[in-house]
């Protein structure tokens, strides 16, 4: 799962009257949904442990996303507030820059920053599933639009406390030798190394740099993925393309809600980036920007409104196989964990 703000139990649910794979009716109107697997109806698994699970579950996507992350992060710090044409580009694609990348730092640099990586997905998602799964045992998510509000409520919470994770990982995926070198480079030594540096320098406040681009990007994209996600599922089922119980169905579903996501969040993945990576001066204030609109402006100014678009190559490819993965991967552990017990 990625952090967009949807939970499993989200991406999994298309409505009321139809579990997400099974196409199987649901026999409590009005009663917290319970997520389906991709293959058959979901095992029972105590909520805590399932939070478990579906943490446990992202950080295993991430492990096969997180090359397309590295990119990302490059692709949008490169040409910071510079008009273009008067720097040099030396990513210029996706594929392009894994190349780049693995030429110059080896197999290794395009897994940079993947234990900060894992750390955001296993705490953000574990304070999304439990925050999200609190509003559907207080029925919040039964009245109109709650679910919606919901999502994003608990992705944006869960966003603030796993700020300090997703703001080292974004150091150290930018990262590089001088040669393919964009925006500042902080040259931690590692993940321990930047907190600690980073507490040091700038005291508690300063792990939760950057959170005030990170909190809308989080809201922005969970409601979009909540608006389109179902309505595409839906869709392809109807369609009798394929049966509603094959993963191609969730995989085509997350492809179409992969765009609308991509268009709406790159923008505020950007200022996100832009926030957590720039330099700090000796008053712990940024050199660069003074904030969220601040920054907003002066790519705007500097870039033009297309600058605020970079890396949306990249963040789409990692949406649909993230959410894909993320879902079969926490259906395996599911089935698993009833096994077990």
């Amino acid at each position: 799962m990625d952090h967009s703000g949807m939970t499993s139990a989200q991406l999994l649910k298309t409505s009321p009257k139809e579990s997400a794979f099974c196409g199987q009716p649901s026999h409590r109107m009005g009663s917290p949904a319970v997520p389906c697997n991709v293959l058959g109806p979901p095992p029972a698994v105590w909520p805590p442990l399932d939070f478990v699970l579906g943490a446990l579950a992202c950080c295993a996507a991430c492990v096969f996303t997180n090359p397309l992350e590295v990119v990302k992060t490059r692709l949008q710090l490169q040409g910071e507030l510079r008009v273009r044409g008067s720097y040099h580009i030396h990513y210029r694609g996706v594929l392009q820059a894994l190349w780049v990348v693995g030429r110059t730092d080896g197999l290794r640099g395009l897994q940079k920053g993947l234990s900060a990586g894992l750390i955001y997905q296993g705490v953000m998602n574990g304070v999304r599933l439990g925050s999200y799964s609190w509003c559907e045992a207080l029925g919040i998510t039964a009245v109109h639009g709650g679910s919606l509000l919901s999502g994003a409520g608990a992705g944006a919470l869960g966003a603030f406390i796993a700020s300090p994770a997703y703001l080292v990982k974004t150091r150290l995926q930018a990262q590089t030798a001088d040669a393919i070198a964009v925006g500042h480079q902080h040259n931690h030594l590692g993940v321990s190394d930047a907190f600690v540096t980073i507490y040091r320098r700038d005291g508690l406040s300063g792990l939760w740099r950057g959170v005030n681009g990170a909190v809308p990007r989080v809201m922005v994209g969970s409601a979009a993925q909540l608006a389109t996600f179902t309505s595409a599922k839906d869709g392809v089922s109807h369609s009798q393309w394929f049966s509603a119980k094959t993963w191609l169905t969730a995989l085509i579903a997350a492809t179409i809600s992969g765009v609308a996501v991509a268009i709406t969040m790159t923008p505020f993945d950007v200022i996100s980036t832009r926030l957590y990576n720039q330099p700090v001066d000796e008053f712990r204030k940024g050199r660069l920007y003074h904030g969220f609109t601040d920054c907003l402006m002066k790519v705007c100014q500097a870039e033009g409104p297309l600058g605020l678009y970079k890396g949306m190559g990249p963040v789409f490819l990692r949406l649909a196989p993230h959410t894909v993965l993320s879902m079969l991967f926490w259906d395996l552990m599911r089935q698993q964990a009833v096994k077990d017990e």
